[in-house]
C-alpha cells in the first residue's frame, strides 16, 4: 500500500512543472499533510531528487528516471483511446508510433491487463481524408520551427500562396487546422488541412517571437 502511495506522489511530482505545495499533494493523494512530509523525506532518503520545503512546495527534478508506471483502469481506458483515436486520424508515421506505444504500456500494464490496449474494447473510426496527406509534413514543421510556403484553397475556391511560420496543430471531429503566423497578413491564421493544395517547405527556420507564438494565439481565444 506504501509503494503505490509513493509511487503516485512521485507521479504527481512528475506532472507539475512548478513547486507544489504539500497540502495540494495531500488532497489529490487522499492523505494527509504529515503523511506527505513523511513520504517526501522517505523518497528523497531513497535517492530521488526532490527540491523544495514545507510551506514553499516541491518539485522534482526534470530528467528524472521514475520506476516503471503503473496505471489503473481508467488510466489504461484513456491510453487505449487515445491510441485508437490516433491510428483513426494520424499520418502513418504516427500510427506506427501510437502502436509503439501501446505495444509499451501493454508490456508494463498490470496482471490480467496485458494486451488490453492493443486488443482492448474500445475501437475509433475515421474516414481517410486529404488532411493525412500532409499531416507527417506539417508535424515535422512544427516541430522543427520551419517556414513553409503553402498553397491554400480557402471555402469560396479562392486560391492563395502564403509563406507562414507553423506554430501548432489542432484535431477537430471532422477537421485538422494549421494554426500559423502568416507573414503576408502579419497576423495569425487558421488554415484547414484538407484545402492545402501544397505544402513546401522555405528552407528557413523561424526563432521564437513574443506574441507570435502558439501559446499567444490560444490566448487571443480566451
Amino acid at each position: 500500500m506504501r509503494a503505490s502511495r509513493l509511487f503516485g506522489l512521485l507521479e504527481q511530482l512528475r506532472m507539475h512543472r512548478q513547486p507544489v505545495s504539500a497540502a495540494q499533494l495531500a488532497e489529490t493523494l487522499g492523505v494527509s499533510v504529515r503523511t506527505v512530509y513523511r513520504d517526501i523525506a522517505t523518497l528523497q532518503s531513497m535517492g530521488a531528487p526532490i527540491r523544495g520545503e514545507g510551506g514553499v512546495g516541491y518539485q522534482i527534478e526534470r530528467g528524472y528516471f521514475l520506476p516503471p508506471l503503473h496505471f489503473d483502469a481508467d488510466e489504461l481506458d484513456a491510453i487505449t483511446l487515445g491510441m485508437q483515436l490516433i491510428s483513426a486520424r494520424g499520418d502513418g508515421d504516427l500510427k506506427q508510433a501510437a502502436a509503439r506505444v501501446a505495444a509499451k504500456v501493454d508490456a508494463i500494464a498490470p496482471d490480467g491487463q496485458h494486451g488490453r490496449v492493443r486488443q482492448g474494447d474500445m475501437i475509433a473510426y475515421s474516414r481517410a481524408s486529404d488532411a493525412q496527406r500532409h499531416l507527417a509534413a506539417l508535424r515535422r514543421a512544427v516541430r522543427g520551427r520551419r517556414r513553409l510556403e503553402i498553397v491554400y484553397l480557402d471555402l469560396k475556391e479562392r486560391q492563395s500562396t502564403r509563406r507562414v511560420r507553423s506554430l501548432g496543430l489542432t484535431a477537430f471531429d471532422n477537421v485538422w487546422l494549421l494554426t500559423a503566423w502568416c507573414e503576408e497578413r502579419d497576423d495569425f491564421r487558421n488554415f484547414r488541412i484538407d484545402r492545402l493544395v501544397t505544402v513546401a517547405e522555405t528552407g528557413d527556420r523561424f526563432a521564437p517571437e513574443a506574441g507570435r507564438e502558439f501559446k499567444d494565439y490560444l490566448k487571443t481565444l480566451r
